[in-house]
């Protein structure tokens, strides 16, 4: 279902890639799968589901789960998904299933629950299954904002990512430290002396250069860190290219995103107070110190370029070098 509280997209997909009107985040990457197939894929490993229903106007998620799942999906038209809907207000908040057992729905990071009435359960696009659910107890969290996923990513990386998972068909230099959890997929390669602090989860074919510094963070496929960068409790989306001496600390990157040398997002201000970030032209306080920027996908950093506090650069940007981003 689509979720009222999620009412943009953090990374600004193409409208070729989904409805402009509909918010994208739920396909969002997490260890390597969009966040939609991931949900569906735990809830279908633990309940067998027996079909998918998603809103016609929202069937870029129908594509998404055809083509990674073997669930059946039916698309409904508006009236049918407006009387669930209107339904939905009136169930309660336990799921019953076929033996007669209720399941718990815990909630760890925000309020809020996954409405389920019998054998049917409602997923808002800002819900997210953790892999320590059971039958009987669902562990989900639920997001608005761009700083609470990077709570959650946090929160996954610490309960998911618990012993080191390296590939076989990764290269990792001698001289590199491995220090803590990390998931190393197939044909990354880490050149010398890079450390890799975890819990942290690096996706296919990513390439971390000479003397960088990777910690607590969630690097998606094809994503390219040059020698001497520091990236911390950041979210790269996937498919970036960041060049040397880059800082990149408590953000999001989307896809195909460049970033110049140089180059960073700073997490702090000077003041110390509350980092505030801009949605629809009002200012809202993330209730944090420590915030880095969101930089949308298709988006070009120039060298030497600083992106400050709470700062959210638009996509298929270009940012000259010397740049200091303060919009």
């Amino acid at each position: 279902m689509q979720s009222s509280s999620t009412t943009y997209s953090f990374l600004d997909y193409n409208e070729s890639e989904v409805d402009s009107t509909i918010p994208s985040n739920c396909s969002l990457y997490l260890f390597g799968r969009a966040l939609v197939t991931r949900n569906i894929e735990l809830l279908d490993s633990l309940y067998g589901l027996e079909t998918v229903f998603v809103p016609k106007k929202m069937n870029f998620i129908s594509r998404l789960v055809k083509s990674t799942t073997g669930i059946p999906v039916e698309e409904i038209d508006d009236n049918t998904y407006a009387r669930l809907i209107k339904n939905e207000s009136r169930v309660s908040y336990k799921l019953e299933i076929s033996d007669g057992d209720s399941v718990h729905l815990s909630n760890n990071i925000l309020q809020n629950s996954l409405v389920s009435n019998k054998n049917l359960l409602f997923l808002p696009c800002n819900a997210l299954i953790g892999k320590r659910s059971t039958k009987k107890s669902l562990e989900y969290y639920r997001f608005k904002y761009p700083w609470e996923f990077l709570d959650i990513i946090q929160e996954l990386l610490k309960n998911e990512v618990t012993h080191s998972i390296i590939s076989n068909k990764a290269s990792i230099a001698k001289t590199a430290i491995i220090e803590g959890p990390c998931i190393i997929e197939d044909n990354v390669v880490i050149d010398d002396f890079a450390k890799i602090k975890g819990p942290t989860y690096i996706g296919n074919g990513s390439f971390i250069g000479m003397g960088s510094l990777i910690r607590n963070s969630m690097l998606d496929y094809n994503t390219n860190i040059g020698f001497n960068c520091e990236i911390g409790k950041t979210y790269f989306a996937g498919n970036a290219k960041i060049s040397h001496h880059n800082v990149i600390l408590d953000s999001m990157i989307g896809k195909n995103v460049w970033f110049g040398g140089y180059s960073g997002t700073a997490n702090v201000l000077l003041t110390r107070k509350n980092v505030q970030y801009r949605i629809n032209g009002e200012l809202v306080d993330t209730g944090r110190n420590h915030f880095g920027a969101v930089v949308s996908n298709n988006s070009s950093i120039g060298a030497s370029v600083i992106v400050l506090p709470g700062r959210k650069i638009p996509p298929d940007s270009i940012i000259p070098a010397g740049t200091i981003f303060s919009k």
